[in-house]
């Protein structure tokens, strides 16, 4: 059985990674090889030939077509073999998987498992990320540690307050209750934190303006197994949406697209999108900067984690608290996908 749950959409890449150069990315597991056709079409093939198992990451493209750089073994778009060296005949069964992907939103999508169960229309909504009336931040970062982790550290933004002191964190967060939910369907897990008359971290005060007293709202959607969303309204204190519209507030939608490559390590596709400023290219600078420190944050914290949780026996056993309720959830909503 799978470590991952295999009949959903994972993000694989970011759309201008992937062009006329062979890009190997191993994702749940599997190794894949991935390229755009000459009509600009993205590809995925399983990155191993069905001859000796080379790489065909290691190859390289003509046309449309992958030659395996060992033995010359030909691909086509659909993962069947074309030409086999010293003979004329191809045998039926040379072929190597491809997989369904689709792209949308500056991200591509791949389905992992049944490729006869890929449904384009099951995809999440990351719409803000290619939105005329939003504009983006992204990175990608490489995250040495199992994905869990990282589900665990989103779940939980009670860390900013410590981990992310200085810039994004402040100490009202941790001690402000929040509200917890999954929705009906199992397919959906939020929290809430709303705060009043708070402190303006840097990561807001150096984009919006914004100084303290702000009014701060988290309104976070895990949909598992990989697509996490914070919904942020940040304002002066006392500014309220009103029928017209939420003028005087800033929204920044955080956004991470949560890939297992194997079992101890993550592909952490992630953007801040925003709905002001949208010109500011000093303001999309400053956003950028700010979240790759926060990023590398977590990503040294939970590197360390790694270690710690890895060197335990099995069976283990760690103490939860009411702020491990969103994580708790997402983890049996994870189980159950499994």
């Amino acid at each position: 059985m799978s470590a991952f749950p295999q009949n959903y959409w994972y993000v694989a890449a970011w759309s201008n990674e992937v062009g006329r150069q062979l890009l190997s990315r191993t994702i749940c597991g599997e190794p894949v090889v991935f390229y755009r056709t000459n009509d600009g079409r993205p590809v995925a093939l399983a990155d191993r030939c069905v001859h000796r198992r080379y790489p065909l990451s290691l190859g390289k493209l003509d046309g449309d077509q992958i030659e395996c750089g060992y033995h010359g073994f030909v691909f086509d778009c659909s993962g069947a073999c074309t030409f086999v060296p010293g003979q004329d005949r191809v045998p039926r069964t040379a072929r190597v998987p491809r997989y369904q992907l689709v792209e949308r939103d500056k991200w591509i999508w791949i389905w992992i498992g049944d490729q006869s169960k890929a449904d384009p229309a099951l995809v999440p909504d990351a719409h803000w990320l290619d939105d005329p009336e939003w504009a983006s931040v992204e990175d990608l970062a490489y995250s040495p540690f199992r994905y869990g982790l990282l589900v665990d550290n989103l779940m939980d933004l009670s860390h900013e307050t410590y981990l992310h002191a200085g810039l994004i964190g402040t100490p009202e967060i941790a001690r402000t209750p929040f509200t917890t939910e999954v929705d009906h369907e199992g397919k959906r897990v939020s929290f809430s934190r709303h705060m009043a008359a708070v402190e303006c971290p840097p990561f807001y005060e150096r984009t919006t303006g914004f100084t303290t007293p702000i009014d701060r709202w988290q309104d976070v959607e895990f949909q598992p197994p990989a697509f996490w969303v914070n919904n942020v309204r940040v304002a002066p204190h006392g500014v309220v949406p009103t029928p017209d519209g939420d003028k005087g507030a800033a929204h920044v939608k955080i956004i991470h697209g949560l890939t297992p490559e194997t079992e101890n390590s993550t592909w952490d596709f992630w953007a801040v999108t925003r709905d002001f400023a949208l010109d500011d290219e000093s303001v999309s600078h400053t956003l950028l900067t700010l979240n790759q420190e926060v990023v590398q944050q977590d990503l040294d914290a939970l590197t360390v984690l790694e270690k710690v949780v890895a060197s335990e026996p099995p069976g283990t056993q760690e103490l939860s608290v009411a702020i491990d309720a969103g994580g708790l959830a997402a983890r049996e909503m994870l189980r159950k996908l499994l």
